[in-house]
């Protein structure tokens, strides 16, 4: 299998408010940048948006190192929160999990790609964690109109 790097990133113009996502795929020296946004979101969905975009332009099974400056996203697997709210049926404390739709997808590319979860402190030395903050950015400006 290939190995991939990807790096991802979502942003946000208010918690819920236009949102971005970017993300960088490498594979040896090529490069590949995507980005999106939506109109009505919260951060959180635009970093797991991120990480589903990147994950789904892969064109087969990937050895992958996934970068992300989100808690939320590494913790949720790294932690095994995400496995306990599938079993449940992604309900805790009796409540629906939020963002369960993307939840989902992402565990279903967790079956096809084997993926090594790596946080990185965002907004700081990392190029490329930077390169998709500023995608990310560029599209909730767009969409907001700025």
């Amino acid at each position: 299998m290939k190995k991939v790097l990807i790096y991802t990133d979502g942003a946000c113009s208010g918690n819920p408010g236009p949102g971005g996502w970017g993300a960088i795929l490498k594979y040896g020296e090529a490069e590949k940048e995507l980005s999106g946004g939506e109109e009505l979101t919260t951060n959180n969905r635009m970093e797991l948006t991120a990480a589903i975009k990147a994950l789904s332009a892969l064109k087969e099974p990937c050895f992958v190192d996934l970068y992300s400056d989100s808690k939320y996203l590494i913790d949720s697997f790294d932690k095994g929160w995400v496995y306990s709210w599938q079993k449940l049926g992604f309900k805790k404390k009796g409540k629906d999990v939020p963002n369960t739709d993307l939840w989902i997808k992402l565990l279903e590319l967790f079956k096809i790609h084997q993926i090594n979860l790596i946080w990185v402190k965002g907004h700081a030395e990392n190029e490329y964690n930077n390169r998709c903050d500023k995608l990310a950015v560029s599209e909730w400006k767009r969409i907001k109109g700025n």
